[in-house]
């Protein structure tokens, strides 16, 4: 069973309808329990940053994705669940992440040119790092594959952590992934056949 947890931000039931679509097992839930004996955890998340992060720590899901993290359970951020994996974030000030994945999270017209609307929003292809092996969430999916994104922000000095990159007049970090820690900065489950197919390669990665 997955558990998607509910801390009071994010579109969290067209994520377990999806995962119901490929046959997955889905609770949304903020109950410790629950969440500890899931065999993955899923981080959704829209909006603010500093909000989502002080409503993560207060409901004391933060504690516990971190223990769950560290015994090695898969986890996978979508969007701000992704930010929330980095270090810091530096929308509307300075704020701490978990510190899942080293990174800091920066605005992107501090990269785009002039005249690209922000935020982001639309589809755009992903690539896959050269020097790398594919990451297995993307092991049913290829290299120009379209998925859905909605962000002003993205993660950066991460370099190492990078599984997959976008083009929108820069190269901007679409996902990452350390050990069993992974981000989607896109919606799967708003990204058609190519999302459910990501989700399902969350589903069988193994540690």
């Amino acid at each position: 069973m997955i558990a998607i947890i509910d801390y009071g931000v994010g579109n969290l039931f067209s994520l377990r309808s999806s995962l119901a679509f490929i046959g997955e097992e889905a609770a949304v839930t903020n109950d410790v329990n629950v969440i500890r004996n899931s065999g993955r955890i899923i981080l959704p998340g829209v909006g603010a940053f500093g909000d989502a992060a002080r409503k993560l720590r207060e409901s004391g899901m933060a504690d516990i994705v971190l223990s769950e993290a560290a015994g090695g359970k898969p986890i996978l951020g979508i969007c701000l669940g992704m930010q929330l994996l980095f270090e810091r974030s530096f929308e509307f000030g300075e704020h701490s992440g978990l510190g899942l994945i080293k990174g800091d999270i920066v605005p992107i017209s501090n990269v785009i040119p002039e005249g690209f609307k922000i935020p982001q929003i639309g589809w755009n292809a992903l690539r896959f790092p050269a020097d790398r092996e594919k990451s297995s969430i993307f092991r049913y999916i290829s290299q120009n594959h379209h998925v859905y994104f909605v962000h002003s922000y993205y993660a950066a000095n991460c370099g190492p952590y990078v599984t997959a990159t976008t083009e929108y007049g820069a190269e901007l970090t679409a996902a990452a992934a350390n050990g069993n820690v992974f981000g989607t900065q896109f919606h799967p489950e708003k990204s058609g056949t190519v999302g459910l197919n990501i989700l399902r390669g969350f589903c069988e990665s193994r540690f």
